[in-house]
């Protein structure tokens, strides 16, 4: 009798797990909250990683394709303080190509067979039936049963509930993403202050500016903020207008050439916040079920590694299904065994970096630390 396999959430991890899996010819169906591909914007560029999430898009036959969508100057580096001056100005070195995080969603939502993805199905509550199955239940009220669930369901995720008590926290950052759209010509003095790639502007006073340049400017202004300052700060985040203001107060004693970053910037202004699991968040065995992706060790961004981690999460775990057909709790154990080490790795370096870029003198530390080689992580 055959296995019925559920991915909750198509995320990298879920999309590149079930597509894989596809490919050896094993089905799985992927259950979305999201009513379509398009439905809500996925976020900015990533880097992929050549010995992690690379390898994954190799195992997933989609690496040629991937490299079609690149950025090729997108691995330039400019690290600024808050007085504008530069202390870093470099090319990357070419084992960390940029996508845009849609591009790459699309490349792999289109790899899948039609109707793989069950779009507009918000899971409200998982659980263990008395035969070892496991149920989840939808908004529309509707259920299903899968013999093997696997949570790529993010942050707040609702399927790991039933391996792990454990609640992401608060990391203590605050975060406003801005977009100066065509900027190469209608802002070319602010294209120029980013450059073609990657930008840390870096207060050394729990302030940075973070992002990506090129025709596009995908910034973000982030602070240290007590957990419920976005509701008792009294900014006003449905008035792009008053965000500006706020943000641009918040930047107060900085360079007007980076403070003009956030002037300029269009409408297209969202606030987030960061949040991490303890690193190396496990859980004991359960038959069935496992985690991947930010549902197992979601991190703050500060490394880089979350989504090269989902990817790479997505092709173990496919891969292990896939080699002990018979035995579906071996290719689990196999699969959590590897990923926890090296997600608590990850999450280490994560908030290690978080310290170093909103603490004291950070443009001249992150200068020399991407001055200084280091082998590939």
């Amino acid at each position: 009798m055959s296995r019925s396999t559920a991915i909750v959430g198509a995320g990298l991890s879920g999309l590149v797990l079930a597509r894989i899996l596809q490919e050896h010819g094993i089905t799985a169906t992927v259950y979305e909250s999201d009513a379509g591909p398009a439905a809500r914007r996925q976020g900015g560029q990533l880097d992929i990683h050549h010995d992690s999430g690379q390898q994954a898009l190799r195992a997933a036959g989609l690496h040629d394709e991937f490299l079609r969508h690149v950025h090729p100057q997108a691995e330039h580096a400019r690290i600024l303080d808050r007085d504008g001056h530069v202390h870093l100005d470099a090319a990357g070195g070419g084992g960390r190509p940029e996508i845009d995080r849609t591009a790459l969603r699309d490349l792999l939502i289109g790899s899948l067979d039609p109707g793989r993805i069950r779009w507009g199905h918000k899971v409200t509550a998982a659980r263990t039936l008395d035969d070892g199955r496991h149920e989840l239940t939808f908004a529309d009220g509707t259920a299903t049963a899968a013999d093997l669930l696997i949570g790529a369901d993010g942050t707040w995720s609702r399927v790991r509930p039933l391996l792990s008590e454990a609640v992401p926290a608060y990391a203590g950052i605050t975060h406003f993403e801005v977009e100066i759209p065509d900027a190469r010509n209608r802002h070319p003095d602010l294209a120029a202050t980013v450059g073609p790639g990657m930008i840390f502007a870096l207060g050394g006073d729990d302030r940075a500016i973070l992002g990506h340049g090129g025709d596009h400017l995908e910034l973000g202004v982030s602070f240290r903020a007590p957990q419920d300052w976005l509701r008792t700060s009294g900014v006003d985040r449905a008035d792009p207008a008053a965000a500006r203001a706020a943000l641009i107060s918040k930047l107060s004693g900085w360079s007007g050439t980076l403070t003009d970053l956030v002037r300029a910037c269009d409408d297209t202004i969202t606030a987030r916040q960061i949040f991490a699991l303890p690193p190396g968040h496990s859980w004991p065995r359960v038959p069935g079920l496992t985690l991947v992706g930010d549902a197992a060790h979601v991190m703050s961004p500060y490394a880089g590694e979350g989504a090269n981690l989902a990817l790479q999460d997505g092709a173990e775990l496919a891969l292990a299904l896939i080699e002990n057909p018979g035995d579906p709790e071996k290719a689990l154990d196999r699969y959590e065994q590897a990923m926890v080490p090296r997600a608590r790795a990850a999450a280490e370096m994560s908030a290690a970096n978080l310290n170093l870029i909103f603490g004291p003198d950070a443009a001249r530390q992150l200068a020399a630390f991407f001055s200084t080689p280091h082998p590939e992580a």
